[in-house]
């Protein structure tokens, strides 16, 4: 009887967890997780001196091209950095949401959104200075027509964003939230409003971008120590998301949180075409790295972008890698040698070794980064 397909094997990748195994896919699927060296079939890589995981998640990204100057190509963001999904961060509002999707369905890349409380979205910088493009009928609509695709609402609270509004922007957020049952995404920056008043407005599941942030108005106190708000957010179910960007991490800050305990829920990148050409974000490996040099170990970094991200966006089957599994995996390599890494305020550290990714497999190809 003639063989209907053949098993293709990437051989000899490290798992996180320090194990190294052979994966053999089939259409695309994991058919086994061997041994190094046990699985039959056709070898497509030999990954010797790689690690594997469950493909990265980037849980805040631009990834709509023509906005300006928050945009970006879908697969340079995304498989081409190892990332295998990217969560667009509020790129679109009610009013181009339905484009994006239709030109997310043809890239390599995995795309979901947080769709913006203004209409306009990113059309412009100042999107909620103007309470009327927060059109309340406009964005449930938007909510209800895109339900896998649409995983929350992105609310920009700062000084540049909300102009005179204030807090107000986030009120109409939070019930914007309470009807379409959907979390919110809240950018913090500088004030006003206060970080004060925008901790008060978060509830279980909402997620704070940019907790990271050096500016005067961030999470932390001046001696190091974090808010009592930071606190009662995390003890309630706040999630914390790192969103690097141009300008909102700061390595002095990140030392205060890991001195604090304060979890490393996930990892994200806020890159688009200005800070991944020219810095600092560069690529998710770069942000990655920033992490093992600030001391975190290979696991809980991975886990940042897997794992912690695909049980927020109740996604599981975007984490992990078990056979009868759609094969959805990054390789990354663990590199050494002298690496500058630079945060938002101009601090460089030099690091010693650094995280690259290599490559994916995703949608039933491997595709090198």
């Amino acid at each position: 009887m003639e063989q209907v397909g053949t098993e293709n094997v990437l051989r000899n990748l490290q798992l996180v967890d320090g194990r190294t195994v052979d994966i053999a896919i089939r259409d695309g699927i994991i058919s086994a997780i061997t041994p190094a060296g046990r699985a039959e079939g056709k070898t497509v890589l030999d990954g010797s001196g790689l690690y594997v995981s469950s493909g990265w998640i980037d849980l805040h990204v631009h990834a709509v091209p023509e906005l300006h100057p928050y945009g970006d190509d879908i697969d340079e963001i995304g498989v081409k950095q190892g990332v295998t999904t990217i969560v667009d961060a509020g790129s679109c509002g009610a009013d181009r949401i339905g484009a994006f999707y239709a030109g997310s369905l043809l890239a390599a890349t995995n795309v979901l959104a947080f769709l913006n409380i203004s209409r306009i979205g990113l059309e412009r910088t100042d999107e909620l200075s103007q309470l009327e493009w927060i059109d309340r009928d406009e964005a449930v609509q938007a909510a209800a027509a895109y339900p896998d695709f649409i995983v929350g609402l992105k609310a920009r609270i700062s000084q540049s964003v909300v102009k005179e509004n204030g807090i107000q922007p986030l009120k109409r957020a939070r019930a914007l939230s309470g009807e379409t049952k959907l979390p919110l995404m809240v950018h913090i920056g500088s004030a006003p409003p206060d970080i004060s008043e925008v901790l008060e407005l978060l509830q279980p599941g909402d997620v704070i971008t940019h907790y990271l942030n050096g500016k005067s108005n961030n999470l932390f106190h001046a001696d190091g120590t974090p808010l009592q708000g930071l606190l009662e957010a995390v003890a309630k179910g706040v999630h914390l998301d790192v969103g690097h960007g141009t300008a909102s991490f700061s390595f002095r800050i990140a030392g205060q949180a890991k001195k604090a305990g304060i979890p490393l829920n996930t990892i994200s990148t806020d890159i688009y075409r200005g800070n991944r050409l020219n810095g600092p974000v560069y690529s998710m490996s770069n942000v990655l790295s920033k992490f093992l040099y600030l001391g975190y170990s290979l696991e809980e970094i991975i886990h940042a972008v897997t794992r912690n991200a695909a049980l927020w966006l109740k996604r599981p089957e975007l984490a992990g890698i078990s056979v009868g599994q759609q094969a959805n995996l990054t390789l990354f390599a663990l590199e050494e040698g002298r690496k500058e890494l630079t945060d938002s305020e101009g601090d460089v550290r030099v690091a010693d070794h650094y995280i690259e990714a290599k490559g994916v497999f995703a949608n039933g190809s491997l595709i090198t980064c």
